[in-house]
């Protein structure tokens, strides 16, 4: 089956067709900036653009930062407060004409990693964690989605994780990379002593250079870098579009 998957971002929107049954693009993804400021009409325009830009005429599913219960935009914290309470999937077929299926960006990525990356075939508990603007995560039981966890919002020394070990905070702060992981390992180890996975992968920006932060983690469990890296949410939407 073909599904076009659509990853929005805090800095861009992009997307392609993939090929659900393999995960494989069926053509080089199209990125456009996120629109600014980026209110529902604004950034329904663009994903109107981006399905225009491949003809698209069919299933759809888009990856979208912020909890989605039922369609519904439920969370706003790295997003526009006006998204709150939006009809995220309702909003985009309208502006496509499409069938939308409409989720976590974390857990898009999640459900990518589990059918053709680091988590394939991997049984009980696994933990997704996406580093990059925030701190997304995605958890699975025995391959099950749990959706719209958030776990980036736990609070660690007064101050929300992704506030201190983001990505973003990392370059905001100008800390060197054993100095971040440092930061992250004390995140990961709250998960862990929370949650007791089987299987940690680290997603997002930062999987692209595990070498300059997994060799200062501490944790019992096994944590690897993911493999799908930009792609990951792009896929993972689509199969849930497939869905």
């Amino acid at each position: 089956m073909h599904c076009l998957g659509i990853d929005i971002g805090g800095s861009g929107i992009k997307g392609a067709p993939v090929e659900t049954e393999t995960g494989v693009l069926l053509a080089e993804r199209y990125r456009l900036p996120t629109p600014n400021p980026a209110a529902p009409a604004e950034v329904a325009h663009t994903v109107a653009e981006l399905v225009q830009h491949f003809s698209w005429q069919g299933p759809i599913g888009c990856g979208f930062p912020a909890a989605i219960r039922r369609g519904i935009v439920v969370t706003a914290a790295n997003i526009h407060e006006s998204w709150i309470g939006t009809d995220l999937a309702a909003l985009l077929q309208q502006a496509t004409g499409c069938p939308i299926r409409a989720l976590n960006d974390a857990d898009a990525a999640g459900l990518a990693e589990m059918a053709f990356g680091a988590g394939k075939g991997q049984p009980g508990v696994v933990l997704i964690v996406t580093v990059g603007t925030g701190i997304g995560s995605a958890l699975f039981i025995d391959g099950h989605l749990l959706p719209n966890t958030e776990l980036g919002h736990i609070e660690i020394r007064g101050k929300e994780a992704e506030r201190r070990a983001s990505d973003a905070a990392r370059q905001r702060k100008g800390l060197s990379w054993e100095a971040w992981a440092a930061r992250f390992d004390e995140y990961l180890h709250r998960m862990e002593a929370l949650i007791w996975p089987d299987l940690i992968i680290v997603g997002g920006g930062v999987s692209k250079k595990p070498e300059h932060f997994l060799p200062y983690l501490t944790l019992k469990t096994p944590v690897v870098p993911a493999q799908l890296q930009n792609d990951a949410g792009m896929i993972g939407a689509a199969l849930a579009a497939g869905e």
